[in-house]
């Protein structure tokens, strides 16, 4: 398989983008939007941008991956490792209301409301009588405390040794009570009432075109902010954004066209390969024939050929996958996939022994077999994607399978409910550690999206969280992978890297492996 050798970070770029724009300004490119921005409830990797530019939590991550001090300004763990007390920086909201303890505790006493809806309140039941609380209705005690308005504690039902990575992620960000109340659905969608923690703060939500910032004067780091404003241009179409990117019309881009990679590694000094902790996959609806025969959901996967899709399809240095948890992820000084198996599938297409399973499930040479639908978000290369596997599919088991693409909005309600027989979607790290893949299969994750079930599974997923070193922790997670893997719930397809381009210029930007572009450390240097 060929590999490109991609430049890590941009140095200069074409001379007709210089002097475009005012000084303090910067317009960047993204691809997708999200209906709402709220960071307690939502798990959408298309709101990451202007979340992690408008709000903070107690803690974030430098460029370097380490947690540093946010919101908090210090903390104390207890020798025991179950008690955690932070102790709050001087910091106000972007309305100049003062950030305060009881804010954090409203947030999370929100995300633990089943009615609230949280995609990620499973977060919060590391602490003791979180999951309680939750089953409970969001009644009852849990173990947070605010002594002052500047310090919350909390104390863990056991130790979790990757804490404060977790409260990185935004399902741990406060929001203010008054804002929220006054309108739990369209807070997020005024920049009236979109009030947060963050370096920036919105200005314009124009919805289908663009989302456009302004440095916030409120921001305990507000000195260091270069930035006067921050624009997110909405351009579905990579290869538009390219060409504007290209004629100097905006300064940065989130993705490009894989087809132009190559040339883009050699010509381009705009360029940028940032790596990403994230895995594309379909999901398998077990529950929607044909797909509830495993052996049709294994000879499914075992047609496709991996590595045709990375080179040829996506043009690009992803990888091909044959497991959920991505390369990456380190743990007891070993990476999740060293040792692991490869559940039956290979990097490139088996179409015998594919064959031969679902000969074995009914469908001899495809025979008699059902009509199936794949489903996907409407995106240019991801229907270029599912086509090429409807290609493979056809090609070596000889069945055919409707493409079936709709808008986002539209989508993800559907694959919420589980309304699909094959579903493209896919899963970005919201924390660097595997339990942020693994946590979604269990058989109450709100992610679980394919809605699978497995007692044993569960079980070790438990006894990972509960394991009292790293080894035994990572033991029990390969075997919950293990477990998932072998029943072929989903399609892996390929690790992600993530393409992209940035003007010379603009010095400071930093792309995280979570998916999140910061530009609170950004100047411009025309």
């Amino acid at each position: 398989m060929r590999k490109y050798i991609l430049p890590l970070m941009a140095a200069a770029l074409l001379t007709s983008t210089a002097g475009v724009f005012a000084a303090g300004e910067l317009v960047y490119v993204v691809n997708n939007e999200s209906a709402k921005y709220d960071p307690g409830t939502t798990a959408e990797t298309f709101a990451a941008p202007i979340i992690g530019n408008t709000f903070e939590g107690l803690v974030r991550f430098d460029r370097a991956g380490a947690v540093e001090g946010a919101l908090a300004e210090s903390w104390d763990i207890s020798e025991d490792g179950l008690t955690y007390t932070f102790h709050l920086r001087d910091a106000n909201w972007s309305d100049g209301k003062p950030v305060s303890s009881g804010d954090f505790l409203y947030a999370w006493s929100r995300v633990l409301d089943p009615a609230t809806g949280a995609k990620n309140a499973s977060m919060l039941y590391h602490i003791e009588g979180a999951e309680a609380h939750y089953n409970a209705d969001g009644t009852g005690d849990f173990a947070v405390s605010t002594p002052d308005d500047k310090t919350i504690t909390f104390t863990l039902a056991q130790r979790v040794p990757y804490m404060m990575q977790l409260l990185t992620y935004t399902t741990f960000f406060p929001v203010r009570q008054d804002i929220v109340e006054a309108d739990e659905e369209g807070w997020t969608r005024d920049p009236a009432t979109f009030i947060g923690t963050g370096p920036f703060r919105v200005t314009e939500f124009n919805f289908g075109e663009s989302v456009v910032f302004e440095k916030n004067p409120e921001y305990y780091d507000a000195e260091n902010v270069s930035l006067d404003k921050l624009t997110f241009r909405l351009i579905p179409e990579q290869s538009t954004a390219l060409a504007a990117m290209e004629a100097g019309q905006v300064d940065g881009i989130e993705a490009v066209p894989a087809p132009e990679i190559p040339r883009l590694s050699v010509e381009s000094d705009a360029f940028m390969v940032v790596p990403a902790l994230g895995t594309t996959y379909a999901f398998f609806n077990p529950a929607q024939a044909p797909l509830d025969d495993v052996r049709v959901r294994q000879a499914l996967s075992m047609a496709i050929d991996r590595e045709e899709i990375v080179e040829f399809v996506l043009q690009s240095a992803d990888i091909p996958a044959i497991a959920l948890v991505p390369f990456g992820m380190n743990l007891d000084g070993q990476d999740f996939r060293d040792g692991t198996s490869n559940y039956g599938l290979s990097t490139v297409a088996q179409p015998e022994a594919a064959q031969a399973l679902l000969a074995e499930a009914g469908y001899p040479n495809g025979e008699g077999f059902p009509t199936t639908v794949y489903a996907t978000y409407s995106s240019p290369p991801i229907e270029k994607l599912l086509e090429t596997i409807q290609q493979m599919w056809k090609k070596n088991l000889n069945i055919d399978v409707e493409i079936s693409a709709t808008e986002w909005q539209v989508y993800y309600p559907e694959v919420q409910k589980v309304e699909y027989q094959v579903a493209q979607m896919g899963w970005g790290a919201d924390y660097p550690h595997p339990m942020t893949f693994l946590e979604n299969f269990v058989s109450d994750s709100p992610n679980n999206l394919a809605a699978w079930s497995n007692a044993d599974y569960d079980a070790a997923i438990k006894a990972a969280s509960e394991a009292d070193n790293a080894a035994d922790s990572l033991a029990q997670m390969r075997i919950a992978e293990a477990i998932m893997m072998n029943d072929h719930v989903i399609l892996p397809q390929y690790h992600r890297n993530n393409y992209m381009m940035m003007a010379p210029y603009v010095e400071g930007f930093w792309r995280s492996t979570l998916n999140v572009p910061y530009f609170r450390d950004v100047t411009l240097n025309k």
